[in-house]
């Protein structure tokens, strides 16, 4: 099969695993998406089914697609491994398995991001880091990381070439399109914090 495609089918396929149901399904025998915000992401599963299982899902969710980078990074190319960090991070947000109805792809994104341009990824983690320790907002610290991605990216790494820029502006702008919901709750003022009581 042709590289690109092999990256990009093998790299939907993993980051299309839904983690954060499967645990709750085996751990607590609920369906995640009918508890909380009924999204399969770390948070909702460390608010519904405690702190253990959301650094469970999103330890998963990063690893699943930082391999699926890797791996297209290590049999050909930095271009192959961008698409197949786009195609990781479509299978995360939309899997096939849950009709496609998945996650918002921000532990996901960390981990295309941290194969693909390290630099960039931690220095968006303290970014988010610092908005979360001063808001409680998951979902404003994840907007904002998002926002400030490309700058980061486009500062660290040398390559110019289509497909990494458009890595570089769709994925975080597919996190901040599927954060929709909780700008509008944010605006208004009904946003939840994130809390230790929430995730116990």
């Amino acid at each position: 099969m042709h590289p690109w495609l092999t990256s990009i089918v093998l790299a939907y396929l993993l980051g299309s695993i839904p983690f954060g149901y499967l645990l709750m399904l085996v751990f607590r025998q609920e369906d995640v998406r009918a508890t909380g915000s009924g999204n399969i992401g770390a948070t909702n599963v460390a608010r519904t089914g405690g702190t253990g299982l959301g650094i469970a899902t999103l330890l998963l969710d990063l690893g699943k697609a930082a391999a699926a980078v890797l791996i297209a990074r290590h049999f050909f190319s930095y271009d192959v491994a961008a698409a197949a960090a786009i195609a990781a991070i479509i299978g995360h947000c939309f899997p096939i398995w849950l009709g496609f109805r998945g996650g918002k792809g921000v532990a996901s994104a960390l981990g295309v991001f941290l194969a693909l341009c390290p630099y960039a990824a931690l220095s968006v983690l303290g970014v988010f880091i610092l908005v979360f320790v001063l808001t409680r907002y998951v979902s404003l610290a994840s907007i904002v990381a998002s926002l400030t991605f490309p700058f980061f990216a486009f500062y660290f790494v040398p390559n110019r070439s289509p497909v990494v820029i458009a890595c570089f502006l769709f994925v975080p702008a597919l996190i901040i399109v599927k954060h929709h919901q909780n700008i509008r709750r944010l605006l208004s003022g009904t946003e939840s914090r994130f809390t230790k009581k929430a995730a116990a």
